[in-house]
């Protein structure tokens, strides 16, 4: 058995952020429905043959329904009267409109749990504005750090970050409604807005002073935004070391020979080395340069330095520790490909996961039935 096994998921959401979501409750047992328009889910075309539908869709089931027209919101309401729990991730005004509030489906399916993952939160003055990653990673202020410490212009981290991390909590709401269901019967609309979500990361790290009154400094961490904070040229490659305790230090600077180097007030304390990060980081960076990449980290490991080697992706696929740990699997599609994707997180001593399933083929245009899996 798995630790969601039974629990009914009627997805509507699409692209990204909801999809995430509902694959981390499919890896770990739900049966996923998810509610396609007639011409598929968009993501099916983005990517190289679909790479990123296939990964964020694995373990689902699928359904063709037009939401527009009378007969699929029939159809729709059929499903979600034996669902647990409904995932969208529509603004809130569309979402009415097509009957997908909690107050609509609550005297259909009174256990019903809807879960719904958007741009802005409702009662601002952003509430009715589209939302992509791109601009919630330019609006929670991420794309202007990323400039900032790397002395150029903004720019976006080139992941998905915003909708995976949303969606991450958008699935830690559910498991949360969930609960709270189990305990007092009463299921809920939770509502999980990306602005807010991503925006919180963001201030946890670099409001700094100030997040305090009076102010404490101005923001940003400064150990994060050093120009040397960075993976470092080794004599053939590329290697990342984080020096942090002052222990780490003292073994690094033993491990090149130079323990005096300690002595520089510049270096001698963690507060020293925080007040001057960039020299302190520069200091690694014109060791590090003299020796080659495997050396360093048969060093730096010995030592026990924390270091690890910076993976392109064909790298991250050969990793042999990830095929050690199962973490790579293979899974055969309906049109005869192969899927490489990754094994659900985590490890579970009483309820694991199963393999991953394929992800749907292209969505039938008729009624899904719960009863077949």
């Amino acid at each position: 058995m798995t630790a969601l096994a039974g629990l009914r998921v009627l997805d509507a959401s699409t692209v990204v952020m909801g999809p995430y979501a509902t694959r981390l409750l499919a890896d770990l047992g739900a049966d996923v429905l998810k509610v396609e328009p007639p011409e598929g889910d968009v993501m099916r075309r983005a990517g190289q043959g679909g790479a990123i539908f296939a990964h964020l869709n694995r373990s689902k089931r699928s359904v063709a329904l037009d939401l527009k027209s009378e007969a699929g919101r029939a159809a729709f309401r059929d499903l979600a009267a034996g669902a647990d729990v409904l995932v969208h991730n529509m603004r809130p005004e569309a979402a009415a409109r097509l009957g997908l509030r909690q107050a609509d489906l609550a005297d259909l399916n009174p256990r019903l749990i809807t879960a719904c993952a958007y741009g802005y939160g409702e009662g601002g003055p952003y509430a009715a504005r589209p939302a992509y990653d791109d601009l919630i990673q330019a609006a929670s202020g991420l794309a202007d750090t990323i400039g900032r410490a790397g002395g150029d212009m903004p720019r976006y981290v080139p992941l998905t970050l915003a909708d995976r991390v949303v969606g991450a909590h958008l699935a830690f709401a559910i498991m949360a409604a969930l609960a709270c269901r189990e305990r007092t019967g009463i299921a809920q609309e939770v509502a999980v807005p990306m602005f807010e979500t991503f925006a919180d990361l963001v201030a946890g790290d670099h409001l700094g002073g100030l997040s305090f009154d009076p102010p404490e400094g101005g923001p940003y961490y400064g150990r994060l935004m050093s120009p040397q904070r960075r993976p470092y040229r080794t004599r053939d490659g590329w290697i990342a070391v984080l020096l942090y305790t002052d222990a780490h230090w003292q073994r690094f600077f033993a491990l090149i020979g130079e323990p005096e180097a300690l002595q520089d007030p510049r270096l001698a304390t963690h507060a020293a080395r925080q007040a001057g990060i960039d020299h302190a980081y520069g200091k690694v960076a014109e060791a590090l340069a003299g020796r080659g990449t495997a050396e360093w980290m048969d060093l730096l490991s010995r030592a026990d330095i924390p270091a690890a080697p910076v993976h392109d992706v064909i790298g991250l696929r050969q990793d042999p520790h990830l095929a050690a740990t199962g973490f790579w699997r293979d899974v055969a599609l309906p049109d005869g490909r192969i899927l490489h994707t990754t094994a659900p997180f985590g490890r579970w001593s009483e309820t694991p996961p199963e393999a991953p399933g394929a992800p749907p083929p292209w969505p039938a245009p008729a009624e899904a039935d719960w009863e077949t899996r």
